[in-house]
């Protein structure tokens, strides 16, 4: 059964998220007084894979995932990029899809499903980047679509590029950035063969040097060596905090169930493109194996990754990913029901994000929303 966790009260003041850890960035969202409020992951189940989140002009905040073939008892049935929507993100209801069946994108290969959106707003729109592959895709590819509100209606613009045309094999699982100062706009992408980033026009709605971004493009993590390989990166994310670009990768394997080693890490740059070094001073590009440990799998949640991140009102940044939990595995077997989680990032006194004991929390405090 789909269901949205309920908001547990508690009455004892140290159960707010800390632990002695503070926010380099922020003060404490709780103030003298509050009543400690907590909430238990996954925030939603059955199934939001790869989830990207916004929060609309409306105040409340709408998370995208990858289609979802209803394999759970789910009574919404086929989902062509689910929308889940929320005002505290912790309850969470389904708001609708992106596309439907008979308006779902027709070109890339046969057979080939929504995967890993990422949603951003460029100007008056809200653009979505979504990736169009089969497992094993030869030459999978990145489209976009444009709405003036998340709920849509979404209109497609086709296809960006595909493996062939932009030269990196395995090309899903696009992320987009604003640049603050100068509105530039790129995009990073990747899976398991090279993380790269290019540059795309001012919309967000084409490759800012056409066809020759196959030769502009940087690589900004892993390794190309014309392979798959699982000591490389994939659903990247950037984000700016502060004076840094922080880069989110999940490494690992992804979809094997409760045995999925996936886990999240970051390194971080003062440019878009970088370079980017982990903790250890480490250069993410042409090289694997990289980055500092941000979330792992622990006894509750593994296969917990391909993250993006939002601000909550008190400037508190929060983790939001997908995860395996493994008290369901009684019920629903070792499957691939990636969950939707959500974790507050504390800091290192050097800036380093991650989240407390590097495990996916079961219980932990409410974000702050006004």
């Amino acid at each position: 059964m789909i269901r949205s966790k309920s908001l547990i009260y508690a009455a004892v003041l140290f159960l707010l998220v800390g632990c002695g850890s503070t926010s380099i960035f922020s003060e404490s969202s709780s103030t003298s007084g509050d009543v400690p409020i907590t909430f238990n992951n996954p925030v939603w189940e059955p199934v939001l894979a790869d989830p990207s989140i916004i929060r609309g002009d409306d105040g409340t905040f709408y998370a995208f995932g990858t289609q979802d073939n209803a394999l759970w008892g789910d009574y919404y049935g086929t989902k062509y990029i689910p929308i889940l929507s929320s005002v505290n993100l912790v309850d969470w209801e389904f708001a609708g899809s992106v596309f439907r069946q008979v308006d779902m994108p027709t070109w890339g290969t046969l057979g080939a499903g929504l995967w890993a959106p990422d949603i951003v707003k460029i100007g008056t729109n809200y653009v979505l980047y979504y990736s169009l592959s089969t497992w094993g895709d030869s030459n999978p590819g990145i489209g976009v679509a444009t709405a003036t509100h998340p709920l849509g209606p979404w209109t497609d613009h086709g296809k960006l590029f595909d493996s062939n045309s932009i030269g990196v094999i395995n090309s899903i699982d696009p992320a987009v950035i604003v640049e603050e100062t100068t509105n530039r706009v790129y995009m990073v992408w990747g899976s398991f063969v090279g993380i790269y980033g290019v540059e795309l026009t001012s919309d967000g709605l084409d490759l800012f040097d056409g066809v020759n971004a196959s030769e502009s493009k940087v690589l900004i993590a892993g390794i190309d060596n014309g392979r798959w390989d699982i000591m490389n990166y994939e659903g990247a994310y950037i984000i700016k905090i502060a004076d840094y670009y922080y880069l989110f990768l999940s490494t690992g394997t992804c979809c094997d169930g409760h045995n999925s080693s996936y886990r999240v890490v970051v390194a971080r740059s003062t440019s878009i493109l970088g370079p980017y070094v982990d903790a250890s001073g480490a250069n993410m590009a042409n090289t694997s194996g990289k980055g500092t440990l941000v979330v792992t799998g622990n006894y509750d949640f593994v296969g917990v990754g391909h993250n993006s991140v939002i601000e909550d009102d008190a400037g508190d940044f929060w983790l939001v990913y997908h995860g395996f939990d493994l008290d369901e595995e009684a019920r629903y077997g070792t499957t691939n029901r990636r969950s939707l989680l959500i974790d507050k990032l504390l800091w290192t006194e050097t800036e380093w994000p991650y989240v407390l004991d590097y495990g996916a929390s079961r219980e932990s405090a409410l974000p702050h929303i006004n």
